[in-house]
């Protein structure tokens, strides 16, 4: 994906989408978003966005709670494996900005890492690609020598995402043209209306 593309992907995730599954399966790593605005949404199912990060994969979570990160404590270090359901309202979306990265560092009092390369550390990332998260209560980073996009129908390249982008605002500018009996959370307390403060 082109840096285009990438700025397109945060516009997406950042006004209502939410990070609701972190599965790690050995060397690849799965977020999913919920609530993105790609695509015509049904109502009888969500629209996900997920991102997968494989070849030297890491995950590292910056937290004050450790209550906030119960989910790490399934992760089996044996086989290499996590597949939890979270819910997280996202507040920020960054990739490979190391500047926004520091911030974590002085935001968060701990972290904790998973990788399967044995000398990995944060403070040195030397992966091709890596995103940072931040919600309410935890931030994240996450990265990997490959990064892929996928909805639940297809890969994502430039071009389908821009498609999808703009499908969804089609269907934004739509919706507000009718005001459907059926109201959409993620139509009706857009940034588009109602600016944030």
């Amino acid at each position: 994906m082109n840096v285009r593309s990438l700025k397109l992907i945060r516009e997406v995730i950042i006004n209502s989408g939410k990070l609701t599954s972190v599965e790690i399966s050995q060397d690849s790593i799965y977020l999913e978003f919920r609530d993105v605005e790609l695509g015509v949404p049904k109502e009888t199912e969500d629209f996900t966005l997920t991102v997968r990060f494989a070849l030297d994969s890491f995950m590292t979570v910056f937290y004050n709670n450790i209550w906030d990160i119960e989910f790490l404590s399934r992760y089996n270090y044996k086989s290499q494996l996590l597949s939890e359901d979270v819910l997280y309202d996202i507040e920020e979306i960054k990739f490979v900005d190391f500047e926004y990265l520091n911030n974590f560092f002085y935001d968060y009092k701990k972290e904790k890492t998973i990788s399967v390369v044995e000398d990995f550390s944060i403070h040195n990332i030397r992966n091709d690609f890596f995103m940072l998260i931040k919600t309410k209560e935890i931030a994240i980073a996450v990265g990997g020598n490959q990064m892929d996009f996928f909805t639940k129908y297809e890969k994502l390249d430039d071009a389908s995402l821009r498609e999808l982008s703009n499908q969804w605002m089609l269907y934004f500018l739509k919706y507000h043209l009718k005001r459907n009996i059926i109201k959409n959370p993620m139509c009706e307390n857009h940034p588009l209306i109602y600016p944030k403060k």
